[in-house]
């Protein structure tokens, strides 16, 4: 992967993942609660948010998760073996 690609996806993980993760879970807290949004509010939902982001950016979202969790019948591969 070379440098540029990386730091597109990188901060695509940060700005998608982490940014809009934390306000979608900030505005649930709040119609769902009527709580108060303050600094430690925000700090404990990134920190619960922070790692659904990282795993929906890395894993769910790279281009081979789904070949590799739900594998096609008739692929190239298998007409190959035949």
């Amino acid at each position: 992967m070379s440098r540029r690609r990386f730091l597109i996806r990188f901060l695509e993980f940060f700005v998608i993942g982490v940014g809009f993760g934390l306000g979608e879970d900030l505005i649930a807290i709040h119609f769902a609660t009527d709580a108060e949004i303050t600094m430690q509010t925000v700090y404990i939902t990134l920190l619960v948010a922070f790692p659904f982001a990282v795993f929906t950016e890395l894993v769910v979202d790279h281009p081979a998760f789904w070949k590799k969790l739900i594998p096609m019948k008739g692929t190239d591969k298998e007409k190959q073996e035949q």
